[in-house]
């Protein structure tokens, strides 16, 4: 990041400030708009640089100590050809973390690896991830084919989990043993721009300002296929998109019920806030605010209409926290004030954006249980 900002300063001089300016802003921008394909790597969890393995032993692996690494709960560890799952916290030294390793789903976690610790804690598909038996499907949007997981459950009201940004359907597999035991039947979808989706006619993201169409396609597939009623489960920027089909969907009636993971409800607010997980110098930040509106087409309140709790018209969870640094967590808890008679807040201490269930499972589990009972 101090590479990429000298070389933008020295450039001022023999480029113009405005073309920098330009250039600056549209890079900022991308961290936000330009597809992830390689999973998590957006997420602010998973920012904070590469973690060396010092030791694999029984049970445990210890890693270099940092704010992720020592951060409590279940998370991945994700390198080229490994991914395992780590628990709690079992000793830390000035300079290690010792940690429980839950599995190792797939290569080898050896000495010396260079690692990254992300919210996604499974990783392939759901057979693989949990052992549960799934469908390859494919949900028609308006851009063409996109590929999704269904997982069969006996009730009539389908889960359809969708992904927020930087991440991909495989982020939901968290959650996805809990809801099968639950017995619903979950739609574990994908969305433009996402691996084997279609491409946006322009290839970037539009934090759910189209991309909630694909998931209104996922409501008239799950609708066609069975589903009397459903509950729309969304991360991040997917929260955004559920918000919207609930809005805007002319099947909006179909929806029970929303759960919303780390809600954004101000995307200004999350482009500044991936800027600055991403050590962009402050006076950059609204130079890429700046340039997402352009290149999207949005404006400062675009977005926005479906995030006014006077339009809500379901139960709705929001698991939302005051460590997330991307998400706001006040807009979350000033939304749940409003509307104290549909909406739910389950509050995580010390979780990351989108890593409220990674912090405490057990605790967001048993919130979630509670909040869908009712809607079986």
């Amino acid at each position: 990041m101090r590479l990429r900002t000298a070389a933008a300063l020295a450039a001022a001089g023999s480029l113009g400030v405005g073309a920098v300016a330009v250039a600056t802003g549209r890079w900022v921008s991308g961290l936000a708009l330009n597809p992830s394909p390689d999973g998590p790597a957006a997420s602010p969890a998973s920012a904070h640089g590469k973690l060396t393995v010092h030791a694999v032993g029984a049970g445990q692996v210890t890693l270099t100590r940092s704010l992720a690494s020592a951060r409590p709960g279940v998370y991945g560890l994700s390198a080229p050809g490994c991914h395992a799952t780590v628990g709690r916290v079992l000793e830390t030294t000035p300079d290690t973390v010792t940690r429980r390793l839950e599995r190792v789903q797939f290569g080898r976690l050896v000495d010396g690896a260079q690692v990254t610790m992300t919210p996604q804690a499974y990783t392939g598909e759901p057979m693989g991830a949990h052992g549960l038996p799934y469908q390859e499907v494919a949900v028609d949007g308006e851009l063409g084919p996109m590929p999704a997981w269904f997982v069969a459950g006996a009730r009539d009201t389908w889960v359809i989990t969708v992904h927020g940004l930087g991440t991909t359907r495989r982020h939901p597999l968290v959650v996805l043993p809990l809801l099968h035991r639950l017995r619903f039947p979950v739609l574990l979808i994908s969305y433009r721009n996402d691996p084997g989706a279609p491409a946006s006619p322009d290839g970037i993201g539009h934090l759910g300002d189209t991309e909630w169409r694909d998931v209104d396609a996922a409501v008239r597939y799950a609708v066609r296929e069975g589903a009397r009623r459903v509950v729309l489960y969304g991360w991040s920027t997917g929260a955004a998109m559920a918000l919207r089909v609930a809005d805007h969907s002319p099947l909006r009636d179909r929806v029970s019920g929303l759960v919303l993971d780390s809600p954004v409800l101000d995307w200004q607010a999350a482009v500044r806030g991936l800027a600055r997980g991403r050590g962009v110098p402050a006076p950059l930040v609204p130079l890429g605010v700046r340039a997402a509106a352009g290149r999207t087409g949005l404006h400062a309140d675009r977005l926005a209409g479906s995030a006014d709790p006077a339009l809500l018209s379901v139960p709705t969870l929001i698991v939302h926290g005051p460590g997330d640094t991307l998400a706001p967590w006040r807009a979350s808890r000033d939304f749940a004030e409003r509307r104290r008679e549909l909406v739910t807040l389950h509050t995580v201490a010390d979780a990351e954006h989108q890593a409220m269930w990674n912090a405490d499972p057990r605790g967001y589990e048993e919130a979630l249980r509670r909040f869908l009972t009712p809607l079986m």
